[in-house]
């Protein structure tokens, strides 16, 4: 077993669970805003989940903007219900950034796996393609912020992960070497190709037991068993 000494984790659908936050900020979205659409919550909830999937991709890609996704996400949504109005999909945009990172649910083990990995003394650290200012209030308010050292984020570096450049500022800002460093992380592409790209190990989280054709250095569907491995 390889001695690391700096953990890079992603932040959300690893740490911070995405989809159980997004839904209840939509919920709190669609009973205030959107009961005249002729659907439920479930049906205006998938379909988001599918527009914004899109967004995001592209998001990544760097073929969209930040605006583009925040508001298109929305706009795309209640057309596909034969709804435009620009200003309920600007509101819906704007609450839904105000109202979602102060949503604190996490994976289970997080608090306590984090806790037993500083115990051990690691240095622990965030890169994520998550937008700058809403990243620390979602590590801030649900009590993960003093675990970690250095909060990386593709705005601060103007590129997004898997690109190597955002890797780079990490251990830089971490003073930490590619062989002492590992990531972790959920997404196949953004965080373990990303991580082995640029030349430093992963740790795959795959809690629905996914099955890929990828080659992490390591692959776990709990994170307790980062205790185990690290």
């Amino acid at each position: 077993m390889a001695r690391y000494k700096d953990l890079f984790f992603d932040l959300d659908h690893t740490l911070w669970d995405f989809e159980t936050n997004s839904r209840s900020a939509l919920e709190e979205l669609f009973e205030d805003y959107l009961n005249p659409l002729t659907t439920s919550f479930e049906g205006f909830h998938q379909t988001y989940v599918d527009v914004n999937h899109r967004y995001w991709e592209q998001y990544r890609a760097g073929r969209v903007t930040k605006r583009d996704l925040r508001f298109g996400r929305f706009r795309d949504s209640l057309q596909r219900f034969g709804m435009q109005d620009e200003s309920l999909t600007r509101t819906l945009a704007e609450e839904y950034v105000k109202r979602s990172p102060y949503h604190t649910a996490l994976f289970p083990n997080t608090l306590e796996t984090l806790s037993e990995l500083n115990r051990k003394g690691y240095s622990m650290h965030i890169i994520t393609n998550g937008f700058e200012e809403i990243q620390h209030i979602k590590l801030k308010e649900s009590g993960l912020r003093d675990f970690f050292e250095e909060i990386v984020t593709s705005e601060l570096v103007s590129k997004r992960k898997p690109h190597p450049k955002i890797f780079e500022f990490a251990l830089d800002c971490a003073n930490a070497t590619k062989e002492e460093s590992i990531m972790i992380g959920d997404n196949l592409h953004a965080d373990i190709l990303g991580a082995k790209q640029f030349g430093i190990d992963q740790v795959f989280f795959n809690p629905d037991g996914l099955s890929h054709e990828a080659e992490p250095t390591y692959e776990i569907t709990d994170l307790r068993q980062l205790e185990e491995l690290l």
